[in-house]
């Protein structure tokens, strides 16, 4: 028996801690195309800005792999999933038998067709390895174009600006974060930003990245025929997942791994996590990829779970965003931008922009299924609760709910008979 992780991000230590709490003897390799040990994702931006050091990225200590009995194959690059042997070939030529597989290779930069994108001076922005490369030329940059103004391309930005870099972020959208928020917290978010000085341009795209005869970066020119100088363009629009081994192993992909509640992808043995894997969604109530870290976790915790025996459902992936912004502190969880013509939904909004303070809370029918904080986040568990238990509200409950007041009373009862006395 050997159980085998593809990957080595937050999702593979969900992983290991999922089978170690039933399985504390079978062998684990985990399997890794960095060449480190598991690290925070999204402390790069911090590691950027020279907020924090290399040290403070990783998330678990070489005591913690010894501990749990995991042989780490770093730098190691899988090209093919033998589903009828149960072997992975390496690159190396080398063959990985296995019994139990867990893909969770996570998600690759999304790079728009942009003339010119290929070459030197153009950087992705998301893995630890980009954040060193930006750091090692950062001495030499004046400007830096950022394309997306989503959260990675924010962060990103704000980043570099704080190494003392000027900053332009180009989003192709009318408006910035334009899936994660609404309009009005991306407002918020944007009247920040050009406080701080920062160029920030919505609805253009980049049409081609200029440079001279010797090869050397110029700048980046827009759709609407104006040029932005720069010494680095940085692509931080977002990830789609890694499933060209799944899709070549002739497992089930739309656009992620397909997985059912038990993270199985109906191939024998193989399971998926993490950004890799189309997982349901407890507000849509569909199956969705959503490259949330801590859904990552989770997702790779039940699997691990499920490989060791222990038959475990997912409880189901929430679309979710938890980020500072020039200190400003914002929060998006669940549908926020529902159909406007749709009556089953109900908001409520409260807008203080003098103190930079916004609360939006969406109803369907009698349940909360999403809520926006922008200033003042500091019942962002309290309103999480209410999406992730799927708690009925009344009319009282709402209302308290819309004025700022969520309080762990409004509970059901039956919710704490359960948890307090689970056996009934």
């Amino acid at each position: 028996m050997t159980y085998v992780i593809i990957g080595n991000g937050i999702a593979s230590l969900g992983a290991i801690d999922g089978i170690r709490k039933y399985d504390r003897k079978t062998p684990i390799t985990v399997i890794g195309a960095e060449n480190t040990a598991a690290y925070g994702k999204p402390l790069t931006s911090y590691l950027l800005a020279g907020r924090i050091n290399p040290g403070r990225l990783s998330m678990r200590t070489d005591d913690y792999y010894k501990s749990k009995d995991v042989s780490l194959k770093l730098a190691t690059y899988i090209e093919q999933i033998d589903l009828e042997t149960q072997q992975l070939l390496t690159s190396e030529g080398d063959r990985i038998p296995f019994n139990k597989l867990l893909i969770a290779t996570g998600g690759k930069p999304y790079v728009p067709e942009i003339n010119g994108v290929e070459g030197d001076g153009v950087y992705n922005f998301t893995d630890a390895k980009d954040a060193y490369r930006l750091i090692e030329s950062v001495k030499d940059l004046k400007r830096a174009v950022v394309v997306g103004g989503g959260l990675i391309g924010l962060k990103a930005a704000e980043s570099l600006y704080n190494r003392g870099v000027e900053v332009a972020v180009i989003e192709r959208e009318t408006r910035i974060l334009p899936l994660a928020y609404d309009a009005d917290a991306a407002g918020l978010i944007a009247k920040r930003v050009d406080d701080a000085g920062m160029l920030v341009r919505c609805g253009v795209n980049g049409q081609q990245i200029v440079r001279d005869k010797s090869g050397k970066l110029r700048g980046i020119l827009l759709d609407d025929k104006k040029f932005l100088e720069a010494d680095a363009i940085v692509i931080a629009i977002g990830v789609v997942s890694k499933t060209r081994l799944a899709e070549q192993a002739g497992i089930a992909v739309d656009k992620g791994i397909v997985v059912d509640d038990n993270m199985f992808t109906g191939a024998e043995g193989v399971y998926a996590a993490g950004d890799v894997a189309q997982a349901r969604d407890v507000v849509f109530d569909k199956d969705k990829v959503v490259p949330v870290w801590s859904n990552a976790y989770t997702q790779g915790y039940y699997a691990g779970r499920n490989m060791a025996g222990n038959k475990s459902p997912y409880p189901g992936t929430m679309s979710m965003s938890s980020i500072s912004f020039f200190g400003l502190p914002t929060i998006s969880v669940g549908e926020v931008n529902p159909d406007p013509e749709n009556s089953d939904y109900e908001i409520y909004t409260f807008f203080d922009e003098i103190k930079q303070s916004y609360r939006k809370l969406v109803f369907k029918k009698d349940r909360l299924v999403g809520y926006v904080l922008v200033g003042d986040i500091d019942f962002a568990g309290m309103y999480t609760s209410f999406i992730k238990f799927k708690f009925k509200v009344d009319a009282q409950t709402r209302k308290r709910l819309s004025e700022g007041e969520p309080d762990v009373l409004m509970w059901p009862d039956d919710f704490f008979n359960k948890a307090w006395n689970p056996e009934g």
